[in-house]
């Protein structure tokens, strides 16, 4: 709830997918669900929190269009937006404290892909998602 209460605080609109609880829950269906609006465009960005950050980052990614990341700082939550593209951030709740959270996700938030040699990677990328999806469809 501390970062939806910090996106709420800077204006930002959400859509919220999550427990609402500390209990321990399956992740995936909500990283999958995250993953589901972004690539739906029902939201321009995403974002995840389990306890490392991986396993709901490995779960929305699972979504053909979703270019999660788990982030540990603000070098990363730029990086990832900037180079990456990333689409849906992740975060470890045992790794990182609030503050950096906050900050990363504010960093993330702001920062535009660069393009260039990044969006050519970006689409070797898509490229390997596609050509996987295809050879699924093939008998």
């Amino acid at each position: 709830m501390l970062l939806v209460d910090h996106l709420v605080g800077m204006g930002h609109q959400i859509e919220d997918f999550g427990t609402g609880s500390e209990e321990s829950v399956d992740y995936p269906e909500y990283g999958a669900a995250v993953g589901r609006a972004v690539a739906l465009g029902m939201a321009d960005l995403g974002g995840c929190v389990c306890a490392t950050g991986v396993g709901i980052s490995i779960a929305a990614n699972k979504v053909s269009g979703v270019r999660a990341a788990v982030v540990h700082d603000m070098t990363t939550a730029h990086l990832a937006r900037e180079h990456n593209e990333a689409n849906v951030i992740c975060f470890g709740g045992r790794i990182i404290g609030e503050q950096v959270a906050r900050e990363a996700l504010e960093v993330f938030l702001v920062a535009e892909p660069l393009g260039g040699r990044h969006r050519r990677r970006v689409d070797e990328i898509t490229a390997i998602e596609e050509a996987d999806a295809k050879a699924k469809e093939t008998p």
